[in-house]
Parts: structure tokens; sequence; C-alpha cells
């Protein structure tokens, strides 16, 4: 009897399932197809919401001029942009790029210094619950051991695989490992049709990318061979490394759609292999809604969001690589500031800026210190938690959207944020009240929580953390009152831990 070619395949088909049945194994079916209506079917990890805080850092070739920010390749070669400093700077200090080309500060990328152990040591201390590099940033350069480019920090500059080891480190702390991705920026990032300079050369295509037309640095989209080549980087970073999760700066949607959606099905099945839950992050509309978690960069939620989501910040204030003359963030500034992202139903990641020897500077170290030091004793009130029916109350304006950060003020004692802690039965176990400065008056009115309501009924107790002070309070129909006790338990934000009968959002 002749069987049909499709019945034999069939046949063969369910013989190999058949036979890897019997030794344990089955085929692997990819539950995630790379469509839009498919990868939406993904949930966020439950760890994301409870982990709150997380660090990365932009280190990377543009370290070496510590000049300017991290887009010190793209201003050197570009006089009539609006950072005609960086430009000037490389003039006066290297020749100008017609003669010191961005390649020729890779040599000096040596990362001598670099301790991925102490790094993830301090992140620990800093109380991140996860943490990982910049693998790749616009400048062409892969951090990692790549097998698709000669570019790299395992075969150049620091001949190291940098995220490979920070993977190993970071883990090894307890950390969820996770990447970052900014090189879909490099379409057109160097002027490749400039002849005057390096960039043109093709034996320099694989950092400086392909020929591009004056102009596509803002209007037309990357072809197909850069997308894909695009593609094949965050694959090999996946498949390697197994980020658990993975961080899209803005410009992804300059990505062609199948490629992106390919990305996330070939991650979101790897995972599945793994017996991991991880997520994506996107800005704007680079992904489609529900494909990941949406991040906020330099801004913030200026109200309690439905959805979980990210505020991307650096902790200096003009740039997100190390540069000779910071502007770091107070380290209040940074503690305020992820209590209100908590609040709203966020999660910090905070950008740290190494030296290109691989020391970490020591108002960094020092300000990540602040914040460990002050979770050890307040994270109850920021880890595991979820938000309450209202974020907060104050005075100062929060204002929504990327870059909004510089516009918003110091928090004062008078704004008061929210958080709650469930039990088993998934009731409020707890009600935090975390208040932003030390009253100058030795008491706080909460209006919040005010007799009119609803969602809090009879308060069985109140304390603040780190003290043991019989805490004083009175509630009316207008406020909560609560004197504070006579010394302060930590130099930052005050957590007033209240229980009794209180809703869920």
């Amino acid at each position: 009897m002749l069987f049909h070619p499709t019945k034999i395949k069939l046949i063969l088909l369910l013989s190999v399932s058949f036979l890897l049945a019997l030794s344990g194994n089955s085929l692997a079916v990819d539950k995630y197809a790379p469509t839009w209506e498919s990868v939406t079917q993904h949930d966020n990890p439950e760890w994301f919401r409870d982990a709150k805080f997380g660090i990365y850092f932009h280190w990377g070739i543009y370290s070496v001029p510590a000049f300017g920010n991290e887009w010190y390749p793209h201003y050197m070669y570009n006089e009539k942009s609006n950072r005609h400093d960086i430009f000037k700077h490389h003039i006066e200090v290297h020749g100008g790029a017609e003669k010191f080309g961005y390649k020729d500060f890779l040599p000096m990328f040596k990362a001598e210094k670099f301790d991925p152990d102490s790094w993830a040591k301090l992140f620990k201390k800093s109380g991140a619950r996860f943490a990982g590099p910049v693998a790749e940033h616009a400048d062409g350069f892969a951090m990692w051991d790549s097998d698709l480019t000669k570019w790299d920090a395992k075969d150049m500059g620091p001949k190291r695989d940098i995220v490979g080891d920070l993977e190993k480190a970071i883990r090894k702390q307890g950390i969820k490992f996770i990447t970052t991705f900014h090189h879909q920026w490099l379409w057109a990032w160097y002027p490749t049709y400039d002849e005057r300079y390096d960039t043109s050369n093709p034996e320099y295509a694989g950092l400086y990318g392909p020929k591009t037309k004056p102009g596509d640095f803002k209007k037309p989209k990357p072809d197909d061979e850069f997308c894909q080549l695009w593609l094949n980087k965050v694959k090999e970073v996946v498949d390697n490394y197994q980020p658990d999760l993975l961080w899209f700066d803005s410009r992804t949607n300059k990505i062609g759609e199948k490629y992106r959606c390919e990305m996330l099905a070939h991650y979101y099945n790897r995972s599945l292999e793994w017996g991991k839950d991880v997520g994506v992050t996107y800005k704007n509309q680079d992904l489609a809604k529900g494909a990941g978690i949406l991040d906020i960069e330099r801004g913030r939620m200026s109200t309690l969001s439905e959805f979980e989501w990210l505020n991307d910040d650096s902790i200096d204030w003009d740039t997100w690589c190390h540069d000779m003359n910071p502007n770091y963030k107070s380290a209040n500034r940074l503690i305020d500031g992820l209590v209100d992202i908590v609040s709203k139903n966020g999660n910090l990641l905070l950008n740290i800026t190494p030296k290109a020897n691989g020391e970490i500077p020591l108002p960094v170290q020092q300000r990540l210190l602040e914040i460990g030091k002050w979770l050890d004793l307040n994270g109850q009130a920021i880890y595991e938690t979820r938000p309450w029916v209202t974020f907060g109350e104050g005075p100062t304006e929060v204002k929504q959207g990327h870059f909004t950060e510089k516009h918003i003020g110091e928090f004062t004692a008078e704004d008061i944020r929210f958080s709650v802690r469930y039990n088993e039965d998934k009731q409020v176990k707890s009600l935090y009240a975390i208040v932003l400065d030390w009253p100058a008056n030795g008491s706080v009115l909460i209006e919040s929580l005010s007799k009119k309501q609803k969602a809090l009924g009879k308060i069985e107790s109140i304390e603040m953390i780190g003290s043991d002070a019989n805490l004083k309070w009175s509630r009316t129909a207008d406020n909560l009152k609560i004197k504070f006790p006579s010394t302060k338990p930590c130099d930052h934000a005050f957590v007033l831990k209240i229980t009794g009968e209180i809703s869920r959002l």
C-alpha cells in the first residue's frame, strides 16, 4: 500500500513523539507566535511587582571622554548640534573627529579596576532587587562575548565578557538579572556618509553601522539587514545569559514590526523552557499595549496607575554616564522619588555612572548605601506592597510623562504617600503612610485618612517604623492627626504603619 507524503510525515512525527514520551521528553511547542495578538497574552512577572527597586548603568567606550553625556560619540562628529560644547571639547582635547575618531577611544576603555562581585555586593546593600548592564548602547559596541560582531568587550577594550561576568555576580547575590538595549539608535547615529570621518570607512562598519544618508537619523526607518542584526543581538543575549528582564530604550518602533514580534515571541518561549517568569519594558507606543511593561524616562505618573509601570532615571541630573563634572541627586531626592513611584504602582530603575576603569564613584556608592540603609529599616512599606485606593496627598505637583523629573520640586512634610501589604488571604494586613519630610511642628495632618475615607474603618494601632514611641493620634471628619516622636528613626522619609479595618484597591 502506498501512503501519501503527508501521511508519511504524520506517521514519522507521531513515532518520534512516542519515542520521546518513552524517554521522558516531549516535543517543544512554542506557546507564543510572533504576532501582537499572541505576545500580548503574556503576563508581566509577579516578582517585578514585588521588587520595586533596580539598578542599571551606562558604561562603555563613551565613559572614556567623560564629558557631556553618553551621546558624546554622536555629537563629536556634529558641529551643528545643540551640544556644540561636546564638538568643541573634542577638538580642544583630541584634535577633532577628522584626526581622532570614536574607535580611537576603544584602547583606552580597559576596565582595569572592574570587579563584578564588588559591584553586585554594592547593589545588594543598596536594596536593589534587579540589576544589570546596558548590553549595547547607541554606539554599536556590544558589552558581551558576541559571535555576531568583533566590536565587543570580549575581543576589544576590556577583553572580557562584561555581561557574562555581571550575570554570574548579580545572580550570586540573589538579585534578578536584567539587560538593556539601545542599539536601534545606531541607525544613522554616526555620519557614515561623510568622507571626512572614519565613520565612512567600511573597515569600521561593524561599529559605526551601515551607510546612511543625511536625515536618516530623524525620518527613514532601518532596512531589513539592520533590523535582522538588531534582532539577532537580542536573541544572542537572551540565549546566552537568560535575563529576567529585557529593557528597551525609545525608538524601538523604528525596528520593523515583524522583528519586534519575533523578539518577544522568542524571549517569552525561551522563558517557558527555563521555567522563569520574565518581563520586557518599552517606551511610548514602541510595543503593542499589553506586550510588556510601560517605561517612563526621567518622569513619573501624576496619580495612581491601574497597571504596573517603570520609571528609569539617572543618579546624575544631567547625564547617564560618568562625567568629569557630575551633578548627582541627593539620597533624599532618590528615596522620596522611589516612595512616590511605588505609591502609584510603579518601580524605579536607577541608572548609575561607573568610570571607564571600572570604579563606581564614591559619591554614587554613598548614595546607594544611604538608600539601602533606609530600605533596611523601612522596606516593609516598599517591597511586596501594592497601591492603596489613593496614592497620597500633598502640595508638591508631579507632572506626568517623559523628562518631567526636573520640574518636580522637593517633597515636604505635607506630601504623604500610601502603600499596603496583604496577608495570605489577600486582605490588607497593614497600611503605610509615608511622610516625605519631618514636620517642623511635630505633627502631621492626613486628610486622606479622615473619617470620611470609607476605605479605612476602625484604626487599631499606629506606629512609626524604627521608633519605640507610643504615638498620640486623633481622627476627625477632616483628618487624621498624628504627633511624631521627639527623635527621628532615620534621615529620610518616615513610615507610619497603620493596622485596623482597611479595604484594598
